[in-house]
């Protein structure tokens, strides 16, 4: 009994932070564009894949919920309605055929159930739309490196470094960043920026060894594999900065290189756009400035 009441304490106190969790605004549960304090949820979706994601999630936890709570029940049932001392002599039922063609149809059904709205997630998210800008994305140890190449002979590129304490300190006391858009371990130096509402084709690969470009808030994780160019995509339905990480253990300082998008409306992206033109035309690669931060 004692063991009987620990459980349904349990189940009770997991479904009342469920339904708390379902009373709270998003807000308070997950920030958008980087992870917040005391978050239980997923990060704050932009796009309509990582809407739909969330949607997903939620949606296959109610479904694992009222699975468990089922389980629990028949484990409970049993345990009271055939021990030892309710039936003192033992059942000889061997088997029961309505029962097992039960057990096996109904998860076969779920199964199905949950598998079709998993394969429309896999179409939104593999069939990429008619783009409005691309970028390629090189994972390399231990930054990312971004170009535009639609721009033709204007195209550019730059490398993101993630900026240390002294960097990240100068930049906000000399407002070139302000401190809620400067975390630690995220703000970098250089922000890949795209307009908002705009299809953005990502193409990724690896320079050196696997690397995965990983951004929660669009819901794109995609691996950077050295030699092959893999592809996937985004629409920000608002603006802001959104941060991500590698999330393939790539080496001595994989959890220093994290990944920075800013959306912007498409008149600041113009204005964005004309300067890094100039700014980036001759800029030299990243090593130099690897090598000048170890030292």
């Amino acid at each position: 009994m004692r063991f009987l009441s620990r459980t349904l304490a349990t189940v009770a106190a997991a479904a009342l932070a469920v339904g708390v969790a379902s009373l709270l605004p998003e807000s308070a549960l997950a920030g958008t564009g980087m992870p917040s304090d005391w978050q239980m949820n997923l990060q704050g979706p932009a796009t309509e894949v990582a809407e739909y994601i969330h949607w997903f999630h939620d949606w296959l936890n109610v479904i694992i919920f009222i699975i468990s709570i089922f389980v629990l029940g028949l484990l409970i049932y049993v345990a009271w309605r055939f021990n030892e001392k309710a039936n003192p002599v033992p059942s000889k039922t061997t088997h029961h055929a309505l029962l097992e063609v039960a057990w096996t149809v109904i998860p076969v059904l779920i199964l199905v159930v949950i598998a079709i709205p998993s394969f429309r997630l896999l179409k939104l998210q593999l069939e990429i739309p008619q783009a409005d800008l691309t970028v390629k994305v090189t994972g390399k140890q231990w930054y990312w490196s971004y170009e535009y190449p639609q721009e033709g002979a204007a195209a550019f590129g730059f490398d993101s470094l993630m900026l240390d304490e002294k960097q990240r300190a100068e930049a906000i006391s000399s407002n070139k960043i302000a401190a809620a858009e400067a975390p630690r371990l995220l703000a970098v130096d250089n922000e890949a920026v795209v307009p908002v509402g705009k299809v953005v084709r990502v193409q990724v690969t690896g320079a050196d060894v696997i690397h995965k470009f990983t951004v929660p808030s669009f819901g794109i994780k995609i691996d950077a594999i050295p030699g092959r160019l893999n592809e996937t995509w985004f629409r920000a339905d608002r603006e802001g900065i959104y941060y991500g990480q590698c999330s393939f253990i790539c080496g001595q300082n994989h959890s220093y290189m994290p990944i920075a998008f800013r959306v912007v409306s498409a008149e600041r992206y113009a204005a964005w756009l004309a300067e890094s033109k100039q700014k980036f035309a001759n800029a030299g690669d990243a090593t130099g400035k690897v090598a000048a931060a170890a030292q």
